[in-house]
C-alpha cells in the first residue's frame, strides 16, 4: 500500500455525557474531511456541540457492504476516514467489523482511538470481579437461540457482560432465573454517565421480582457474577476437575437436558448437535446421538392436548 494513501481511524463516541470525548477523538473528528456515522443524526448532535464542521455519511447495519468500496477509494486516495457510531466502539455490538476486515485486506492503515465503554463502565461499577469476563452482547430475542444463550451464560464461570432493551429486561431476568441463574449476584446498570444514572444490585430472583412489569427507560448493561464460587451451579458444570466420580454423570444430565428445551421449541437435531458440542464441550458422536434422542422423544410425546405444534 501506498505510503500516502490515508488511514482509517475507529473513534470511540461517549455512551451519554458529551463530556467523555477525549481530546484525541475530537482532534481527530476535526480533522478528518468525512466522518462515517451508524446514525448521522445522532452524531450531528455530537458535532454541533464540539462546533465541528466534518462532512457527516451514514453506514450502518443495512448498508455498510455497500459503503465498503467508497471507503476504500478514498482510503487509497489519500484520504483519511473515521468511523464512528451512536455510542462506544465501533464494531462492538455496532456496525464497523465488516469495513475494518476490508480495509485491513486491502492493506491500509486502521488505528482506534479509545474512549468510553457501557461493557467496562458497567464492570467497575457492578463491584464483580472483572480479571475474566464474557462479553455476550445482546441476547437473542426467541427460540433455540435465546436457549442457548442462557444456557451459556448458567454454564460460565466467569463475569457476563450483556446488553439488554430497557422494556425486555424485565423478562430476560426473570428467563435467567427459570434458567437456574435465581441465586446469582447481578447488577442492572441504566443510562451510563448520564443524569439518571443507576446501578442496582441483587440476586437476578430479586432484581426479576423489581423490573417485572416496571417502567424502565434508557440504555442497560447487565453484569452477571458467575465467578463467584457460591453463585455458580457446580452441579451442571462440565467433568474438568478430576477425583470427582459424578462429574460424567451430571455432564450427560445437563446435555440433555440443554437438548431437550432445545427440541421442545423447534430447534433441528443439526442446531441441537452444534450447540453440545460449542457450548459443553461434547464430542461430536455423542452430541449427535443426544439430540437424536431428544428429537425422538418430542416426537413421541406430541403436542398436548388441544394445541398446535
Amino acid at each position: 500500500m501506498s505510503e500516502d494513501a490515508g488511514t482509517l481511524y475507529l473513534v470511540s463516541t461517549p455512551i451519554g455525557n458529551l463530556a467523555d470525548l477525549s481530546p484525541r477523538a475530537l482532534e481527530v473528528l476535526g480533522r478528518v474531511p468525512v466522518v462515517y456515522a451508524e446514525d448521522t443524526r445522532r452524531t450531528l448532535k455530537l458535532v454541533r456541540h464540539f462546533d465541528l464542521q466534518t462532512q457527516l455519511v451514514s453506514l450502518h447495519a443495512h448498508n455498510e457492504r455497500e459503503r465498503i468500496d467508497e471507503v476504500l477509494a478514498a482510503l487509497a486516495a489519500g484520504t483519511d476516514v473515521a468511523l464512528v457510531t451512536d455510542a462506544g466502539t465501533p464494531g462492538v455490538s455496532d456496525p464497523g467489523a465488516t469495513l475494518v476486515h476490508a480495509a485491513a485486506g486491502a492493506g491500509h492503515s486502521i488505528i482506534p482511538v479509545p474512549g468510553p465503554s457501557a461493557v467496562l463502565a458497567a464492570l467497575a461499577a457492578s463491584g464483580f470481579g472483572a480479571d475474566e469476563f464474557a462479553f455476550y452482547g445482546f441476547p437473542p430475542r426467541t427460540g433455540a437461540e435465546r436457549t442457548v444463550w442462557l444456557e451459556r451464560c448458567r454454564r460460565t464461570d466467569v463475569t457476563v457482560v450483556a446488553f439488554e432493551s430497557p422494556n425486555r429486561v424485565g423478562r430476560l431476568l426473570v428467563d435467567l432465573a427459570g434458567a437456574g441463574l435465581a441465586g446469582t449476584p447481578a447488577a442492572v446498570c441504566r443510562e451510563l454517565t448520564k443524569l439518571h444514572e443507576e446501578v442496582r444490585r441483587g440476586t437476578v430472583a430479586a432484581l426479576a421480582d423489581y423490573y417485572r412489569g416496571a417502567e424502565v427507560r434508557g440504555e442497560v448493561t447487565l453484569v452477571l457474577d458467575r465467578g463467584r464460587g457460591e453463585a455458580a451451579d457446580d452441579v451442571d458444570r462440565p467433568p474438568s476437575a478430576a477425583g470427582d466420580p459424578g462429574a460424567w454423570v451430571r455432564a450427560e444430565e445437563a446435555a440433555r437436558a440443554l437438548a431437550r428445551r432445545m427440541a421442545e421449541q423447534g430447534a433441528s437435531t443439526r442446531e441441537i448437535t452444534d450447540a453440545l458440542r460449542g457450548d459443553l464441550g461434547l464430542a461430536r458422536n455423542a452430541a449427535y446421538e443426544t439430540a437424536l434422542a431428544a428429537g425422538e422423544r418430542r416426537d413421541d410425546e406430541g403436542p398436548e392436548e388441544g394445541k398446535g405444534r
